[in-house]
């Protein structure tokens, strides 16, 4: 198919990506499906109900079976966590999910994109279950942190996050890091900055880790954002723009991580990751996300 994209899971997140990629006009046919058949079926009329607002595209509600000839899936399927509950906390029953998804997907050549919670446990093991290589196989992980981050410094100082250069790696979760030591606006480091004072980075830190938490104790989910997030990854990807964003792949030796899926900044191209970006960092944040490749090494043994 041309330009093609699947969504397996048509919740709250499924919902937020499927019209965000509609509305970018990424997929001229997007391929929609639930475990609860109904749900795919109902959201595939309400989006083609909107076809005059959108660049032309056809919505479909299929079997996961009929995605296989698709671009790039993208897996939002799972159990969405509550307000008390960490992304690691999910992964019991994620891990059922995926095993059965994985199943159907046997064979397939494209870009698998995996959004589900714990994002970069799930992104290493729908790599083990289904076989497609390492570089294929792309968790949205710390890419929406890393927007937060960028969003949250810009209100600090009234810059335009899209200015702003900094990244949040390891896992997308309680473990994560920001590296702070490297952030920088216009090629002057943030730390230099005149507007900017030490104590915003152990206050915005703990905002972005706990941002989902507060979204879920207030809403239910999280599910604009990483639309948006997911839909313009894709974009990047299926446009081969050859940019550089933080996405969970499965490791094979940068920091001399081996076999851990988590987060670093990777240039993205048609055909996946093409290169990892060992990014400099200081000693305590190196320190740092070593720690938090521990904290997921142990939780994929825990499935094991």
């Amino acid at each position: 198919m041309k330009s093609s994209i699947g969504i397996i899971g048509m919740g709250w997140v499924g919902a937020s990506t499927a019209i965000s990629i509609l509305n970018r006009g990424i997929s001229k046919d997007l391929l929609v499906n639930d475990v609860k058949k109904e749900i795919a079926e109902g959201e595939a009329m309400d989006l083609n109900h909107g076809s005059s607002f959108y660049p032309s595209a056809k919505v479909r509600a299929v079997e996961v079976e009929e995605m296989l000839d698709c671009e790039a899936i993208v897996i939002t399927a799972g159990r969405g966590g509550s307000g008390d509950e960490t992304r690691l906390d999910l992964l019991n029953d994620n891990i059922k999910i995926a095993k059965d998804i994985s199943e159907k997907l046997k064979g397939y050549k494209g870009i698998l994109v995996i959004v589900s919670n714990p994002v970069d446990v799930l992104t290493y093991y729908y790599q083990k279950f289904t076989g497609i290589p390492k570089h294929k196989v792309i968790g949205t992980g710390t890419f929406l942190d890393t927007a937060r981050l960028r969003d949250m410094i810009g209100t600090k100082i009234s810059i335009d996050p899209k200015s702003i250069h900094a990244y949040v790696v390891g896992e997308h979760g309680d473990s994560e890091v920001v590296l702070w030591s490297g952030a920088d606006i216009g090629g002057e480091y943030l730390r230099k900055w005149d507007m900017w004072k030490p104590e915003y980075e152990q206050e915005i830190s703990e905002k972005v880790q706990k941002a989902a938490y507060e979204i879920i104790k207030r809403k239910g989910a999280t599910n604009h954002a990483i639309g948006l997030v997911t839909a313009t990854l894709l974009k990047w990807i299926m446009r081969n723009e050859r940019r550089i964003v933080t996405v969970s792949t499965v490791q094979k030796g940068p920091f001399e991580l081996e076999d851990v899926a988590i987060s670093l900044p990777s240039l993205i191209t048609s055909d996946g990751v093409e290169q990892i970006v060992e990014i400099k960092m200081s000693e305590k944040e190196k320190e740092r996300f070593m720690h938090s490749a521990d904290v997921l090494r142990k939780a994929i043994d825990e499935v094991n």
